[in-house]
């Protein structure tokens, strides 16, 4: 690093270590700090990144619990962002159940208490008129994430409120970890219209509105100065739409879907993630995609997304999409959704197919007789033993997949599926769980969390700025990381690639949909390009070497 390249306007100083981005703490060389005016601020000896990591996993560990470990990672992040993500990344299998599900939950319902420098940007309903100059507060000139929450709907924690933020940054974590997206170029997004939770409404150190929800039309209308205002200022960026409640994840998709590049994860990206496992189910089971009987505990934005995307893929393999629909049922809090029930809302209708009405989850299992068992319900410990012996009795290799968020909420434990089904189950959860001895077998259960999936797609959409983010697109990531599950894996159960792997898997995923974004005419770059090594090129790597 010399004068001439780190330019005039480059921080020095306590300012330079008061800069994430750019500090490197003790790994500052002998010549940078005289160059940059760190003499006498740092501790004499200088450290290696290696060095520093040593410490931070020592200090990790020490720790007395999660909650703990969430907040020294945090300001970790906040002090020194390369040596964090240098961090996650070695260590993603142990980090990522505390940067993200399920201590992120544990993190947000602390939040106003924990709360100790802001990350991210908080629009709030008194902001209407002034959206567009909050985002240019931002102060970044280049973003190609945006991720934005109301905290309604925070995993099955519920409406949360402004504590929601740390989903955002949790999220935008895993999209610099696994895709390689530039922490720099990512911004969570708070948007505070108040919150039903009425412990939030009385509680002192609540850091949002202290107000009910916004609702209506004031609504939508700071949505949409929200929307436009990111596609005036950066045009460029994929907006990815996080625990929305039901009533609004919906329509704001399908309202803003083919204007803007967008998703929504609760939706399309749990759906790919759930294929991705069904289709590695299948490898061992030996059916096909199309004899699958699915059953659904929950009819939200979650399990719906999941039943779209298995009829999709039921319809590609030759089915009409009545008769894929036909493969997929639901039972919501009420009982199993069927046509002659006139509760239901518009997003459940596709799927009321012509049964006997039953109110219960093991009446529905002997009526349907389904192969597999999904639940997306945020209810927990409902897979009972005998829910699980019924799947057991139905099927040789029952698939049960539990994947409420977080670990509290899920349907069954991982050890509740094996033993239950006689060590028969293929499993799978949305949040992690430890290795079941049963036996004498070792099972290795796969955790079906988005994260498999939304950083490449995110990675493949920017690559080639795609227009739209198609469901095409997700079908194709599903199938790309079905595939990369190794037959070493699925014999101890598993049904997704180890997240050492992630880095690997995202880059996979990155590729396979930005050349489907070719296929389907939303890329905005030139033909001829060569999609790896454009995917490549905009890889982040934690290193200081990297911008020394």
């Amino acid at each position: 690093m010399t004068q001439a390249s780190i330019g005039a306007n480059f921080p020095r100083g306590v300012d330079l270590l008061r800069n994430p981005l750019l500090n490197k703490g003790t790994a500052f060389t002998e010549s940078e700090r005289d160059l940059l005016g760190l003499r006498g601020l740092l501790p004499a000896p200088v450290r290696t990144m290696e060095q520093q990591a040593l410490r931070v996993l020592a200090n990790f560990r020490s720790k007395p619990d999660d909650l703990e470990k969430y907040l020294y990672l945090i300001g970790l992040q906040d002090r020194n962002e390369t040596l964090f993500y240098r961090f996650l990344v070695d260590n993603l299998e142990e980090a990522m159940p505390i940067v993200y599900t399920p201590t992120v939950g544990k993190g947000c319902q602390f939040f106003g208490r924990v709360f100790r420098r802001p990350r991210g940007l908080y629009i709030s309903a008194d902001d209407k008129g002034k959206v567009r100059d909050l985002l240019r507060n931002w102060g970044h000139k280049e973003v190609s994430v945006i991720l934005p929450t109301d905290g309604e709907r925070i995993l099955g924690l519920g409406d949360l409120g402004a504590s929601g933020m740390g989903i955002p940054i949790g999220k935008l974590a895993l999209y610099t970890a696994c895709a390689g997206i530039h922490p720099g170029k990512c911004m969570p997004v708070m948007i505070d219209v108040g919150t039903e939770n009425e412990d939030f409404l009385n509680d002192p150190l609540y850091l949002g509105l202290k107000r009910h929800r916004l609702r209506g039309q004031d609504y939508d209308d700071l949505i949409e100065e929200f929307m436009s205002a990111c596609k005036e200022i950066y045009p460029n960026a994929l907006i990815q739409f996080e625990d929305f409640a039901n009533q609004n994840a919906f329509r704001l998709l399908e309202q803003y879907r083919h204007d803007h590049c967008t998703f929504n994860d609760d939706i399309q990206g749990t759906g790919a993630v759930a294929l991705a496992g069904l289709l590695s189910s299948v490898r061992v089971t030996g059916r096909k995609i199309t004899e699958e009987r699915v059953l659904f505990l929950g009819a939200g934005e979650a399990a719906t997304g999941i039943g779209e995307m298995i009829a999709a893929t039921m319809v590609r393999e030759g089915m009409t999409e009545s008769d894929a629909r036909l493969r997929c049922w639901f039972v919501d809090s009420k009982g199993l959704v069927v046509s002659s029930r006139t509760d239901l809302t518009h997003h459940k209708k596709p799927w009321a197919h012509e049964a006997p009405f039953v109110k219960t989850l093991a009446e529905a299992i002997e009526v349907i007789r389904p192969t597999t068992l999904i639940g997306a319900s945020g209810m927990p410990a409902t897979f009972t033993p005998e829910i699980l012996q019924a799947m057991a009795r139905l099927n040789d290799r029952p698939v049960i997949f539990a994947l409420s968020n977080p670990t509290s909420k899920a349907e069954c434990t991982a050890e509740a599926a094996y033993v239950h089904t006689e060590g028969r189950a293929l499993f799978a959860s949305g949040s992690p769980f430890p290795s079941v001895h049963y036996q004498g077998k070792t099972f290795v259960p796969g955790q079906g969390n988005n994260v498999y999936i939304f950083p490449g797609v995110g990675l493949g959409a920017i690559a080639t700025r795609s227009k739209e983010i198609t469901d095409g697109m997700f079908l194709t990531a599903a199938q790309t990381l079905a595939s990369m599950v190794t037959p070493e894996e699925l014999a101890t159960g598993n049904l997704y690639p180890s997240l050492k792997r992630i880095r690997e898997v995202s880059g996979r995923i990155a590729v396979e949909v930005a050349k489907e974004a070719f296929r389907e005419g939303y890329a905005q770059v030139p033909e001829q390009t060569d999609v790896v090594a454009l995917v490549e090129s905009l890889r982040y790597e934690p290193d200081y070497a990297k911008y020394a």
